[in-house]
């Protein structure tokens, strides 16, 4: 082994200890360090967990013992279930629509966040400055105490701008000999106005967050759609495979206790004299590959089980449990004369992923938008009135702020012109492009869409042939079993020909089974592919709405 390979991998002998220098290396590399168990750090794995690979051993079968402690109550032995019971069950139980429904939720809080960016607020803040100053002067004080207060509200507008609403007031005492109020009070009326006029202005532009939102809500709650049909569609395809395995199941135990005749009727004619040994022989070989036969049927029918199982989610039905599943609900073999350009057209209409394309190049018309207005320059205009009021107590201040005989007006603006604009020129393309981009995706989802639809069409129908060709197969089959029977007794024939014809009649009756099976799931893929389920049951789901604590 390279020796970097086995100093990465390297494993300590015991007792074997790291010098100090290593030690003390390794700690100012960061490997060990003063913080490594600071429980500000949060969640911290040891070193051990993260780098050790534990093996496992095989342990054999053990005997139960005779005193073993009493267990809980077993499970069911068995369960029948319609295709409806588990449709209910996986909308109530499922734990991929338990994580997908929460998304919706989540994405409403952004629509709340964004337009929580034009909520008024309201402030209020108290100031006490005092001073003592030595001064050469009696003209100025040398101590002051300045109270100041401000009251007001915050309003942004929709439209680009800020207005501002506050009513200051304040209370300023000083040693100063001249000073004709002393104290003397102020209380002012302030109203402020600062909009864009350029860049940023316009309801459109300032309504650019919230609109994106309220489109990335209506996706997620595309999305959610699409995983409860898919999850419904999911369920109706492990119902019918667990049929088909339960099916095949019968198919081969039945195969089996034919294997189990023809060997007795060859020990018969052994024992009568008509036959020889060795025909007893190839019969007990046919009776194990029909125990193999069962074992890997059995196999594939727990498979089955556990996937529908999980899917389920039902409680106390957890995938370790030897409950059987046994499906009630019959295949309804009906041939249908679908018309694929309506499949087609419904599909268009009704598929998910389509309309999530749609809503994204919607967010995307509202991001070039924006981008573009984000080109031009910055150009402000400042507005401010104040009322001004003074008097010996604050009562006197508010009654001169009354008369309005004291006021001031500013008029501002400012312009900014960037030199070059490459930033805001990129971004723009960059949101063209993407756009251009996600309309070009919508046509090849629609080309896609209209592929699978066409293709669960043609699928429908040669799992029709297939039920027909296998059913015919079937009756064939037993025929040819029956006669090679007739033909063993009369010994014209031996116990291999007795057991190929048995083999193909299990075949035949399998693939019935199977075909039956893979008609139902054709009818859900055409389904699935129109966006919608199969059957006549309205489905409406809604979003989880989770308590939370403010």
């Amino acid at each position: 082994m390279n020796e970097s390979i086995k100093g990465a991998f390297n494993v300590l002998a015991p007792g074997a200890t790291v010098p100090g220098a290593l030690a003390f290396g390794l700690m100012v590399s960061g490997c060990v360090g003063p913080f490594s168990d600071d429980p500000r750090l949060g969640m911290n794995v040891s070193g051990d967990r993260l780098r050790e690979i534990e093996s496992m051993r095989l342990e054999p079968t053990k005997e139960p013992e005779e005193d073993a402690p009493a267990q809980a109550a077993p499970p069911p032995a068995e369960i029948e279930l319609t295709l409806d019971a588990c449709r209910a069950l996986v909308l109530a139980n499922n734990l991929d629509l338990a994580v997908e429904l929460l998304s919706p939720t989540i994405a409403r809080q952004s629509i709340t966040e964004e337009q929580a960016r034009f909520e008024s607020m309201f402030f209020a803040s108290h100031t006490l400055n005092k001073t003592d100053t030595p001064t050469d002067t009696s003209l100025s004080g040398s101590q002051t105490e300045l109270q100041s207060n401000d009251l007001g509200v915050n309003v942004p507008l929709r439209t680009g701008g800020n207005l501002r609403v506050s009513l200051p007031t304040s209370r300023n005492k000083t040693d100063i000999s001249f000073s004709t109020l002393n104290p003397s009070y102020t209380a002012d009326l302030n109203v402020s106005l600062s909009h864009n006029l350029l860049r940023n202005a316009g309801t459109r532009t300032n309504s650019h967050g919230i609109r994106i939102a309220h489109y990335q809500s209506q996706s997620a709650q595309a999305r959610a759609k699409l995983e409860v049909i898919r999850v419904i569609a999911l369920t109706d395809r492990e119902y019918w495979r667990l049929y088909a395995a339960r099916q095949e199941l019968e198919v081969r135990k039945q195969q089996h206790e034919l294997a189990l005749a023809q060997l007795d009727r060859a020990k018969r004619l052994l024992k009568a004299g008509s036959d020889a040994e060795v025909e007893v022989i190839r019969a007990e070989s046919g009776v194990a590959d029909g125990l193999e036969a069962i074992i890997v049927a059995e196999n594939t029918l727990r498979d089955r089980e556990r996937t529908l199982k999980r899917v389920l989610n039902k409680p106390g039905l957890v995938m370790s449990s030897p409950t059987v599943l046994i499906p009630t609900t019959p295949p309804d073999p009906v041939h249908y004369d679908l018309d694929p350009a309506a499949l087609v057209q419904a599909a268009m209409a009704g598929r998910m992923e389509l309309l999530e394309l749609e809503l994204q190049l919607a967010q995307d018309a509202s991001t070039v938008d924006f981008q573009r207005n984000q080109k031009l320059p910055l150009a402000t205009l400042d507005y401010t009135y104040t009322s001004n009021g003074l008097g010996s107590t604050y009562g006197g201040a508010f009654d001169v702020l009354g008369n309005y005989d004291f006021e001031d007006q500013r008029v501002a603006v400012r312009i900014e012109v960037p030199l070059g604009n490459e930033a805001a020129k990129s971004r723009l393309r960059r949101a063209i492009l993407t756009r251009l981009q996600n309309s070009a995706t919508k046509q090849q989802r629609r080309a896609t869409i209209e592929q699978e639809v066409l293709n669960a069409v043609d699928q429908l129908e040669a799992n029709w042939q297939r039920i027909l060709a296998n059913r015919q197969r079937a009756i064939l089959a037993g025929r040819t079993l029956a006669a090679e029977q007739r033909q063993f007794g009369l010994g014209l024939r031996t116990s291999t020909d007795v057991l190929d014809a048995q083999a193909r009649l299990a075949d035949a009756q399998s693939a019935e089974a199977r075909s039956l099976a893979d008609y139902q799931i054709a009818q859900i893929d055409i389904a699935f592919a129109t966006g919608t389920v199969l059957g006549v049951a309205n489905i409406r789901w809604e979003p989880i709405e989770p308590q939370l604590d403010d």
